[in-house]
């Protein structure tokens, strides 16, 4: 149950761009707030950067931000001993979360400095990780693959939702995520959302790829449009029958009860 000592829900969204995948991710996190199931952590892992959009939040600097300053620190001769290098990436990582409205947002940005730096990844996964712990909800928006979350934010989710729009190539892509993240990442279970179906007569045409379980299926919906195009915060505006169908999967997914 979250909020005991168990590890966090950890939920992430991943799916072909274009397809709706952070507006459902923004959609997850204002059901989890509305609901008041717990503290809620939005992670922003894909570099457009589209979830603080979403739900307007202001990014003072993301984790990238943070490990190039240190890279370029390293790369001029500067030397820290482990201890110390932990306690400052861990000082500038909760430095820049930002928290309003019920939760806290993390955005991960993207590596502008090349080359492995294997140590300072590692420690930053570690921190988020560990920051991670402190909330009942980790709500991770990622980028098309799951193995760029595994890689540069969690090792392990409990929830993994892949998106697609109707299209067959974006059910295509969902079926590769899949197919990719039985090797790349450790997840408890994985379902498929269906955004953007304009009616029953259309989903009744759709298929789901082998393997994959429907857990949902979000209308196609003018009020995300309208929020979308004029910028309003997604926790700010009233039900309607997308955001009704997130809650409604997320309850068949086992998320919330």
């Amino acid at each position: 149950m979250p909020g005991s000592e168990d590890a966090p829900r950890i939920i992430a969204v991943c799916g072909k761009g274009g397809v709706g995948k952070t507006s459902v991710s923004a959609g997850i996190v204002r059901t989890l707030v509305n609901r008041g199931a717990g503290k809620v952590l939005a992670i922003d892992a894909d570099p457009a950067v589209g979830l603080a959009a979403a739900l307007r939040v202001k990014v003072s600097a993301t984790v990238d931000d943070i490990r190039n300053r240190l890279i370029d620190r390293l790369r001029s001769g500067e030397r820290e001993d482990r201890k110390d290098l932990i306690s400052h990436l861990d000082y500038e990582v909760f430095g820049a979360l930002s928290e309003q409205s019920g939760l806290a947002f993390l955005a991960i940005g993207r590596p502008e400095t090349d080359g492995c730096y294997c140590q300072v990844n590692e420690i930053l996964k570690d921190i988020i990780g560990s920051i991670a712990g402190n909330f009942d909800f980790v709500v991770i928006d990622g980028e098309a693959g799951i193995e760029q979350v595994n890689r540069r934010v969690m090792e392990k989710v409990t929830h993994l939702i892949l998106v697609s729009d109707p299209s067959a190539k974006g059910l295509a892509v969902a079926k590769t995520i899949m197919d990719v993240s039985k090797r790349a990442v450790a997840y408890e279970r994985a379902g498929l959302v269906l955004n953007r179906v304009r009616g029953n007569s259309e989903l009744d045409r759709l298929a789901a790829p082998a393997g994959l379980e429907i857990i949902g299926w979000v209308p196609e919906d003018d009020a995300i449009r309208e929020a979308d195009i004029s910028g309003k915060c997604i926790l700010d505006i009233p039900d309607c029958p997308a955001l009704t169908a997130i809650e409604k999967s997320l309850l068949s997914f086992g998320v919330i009860v």
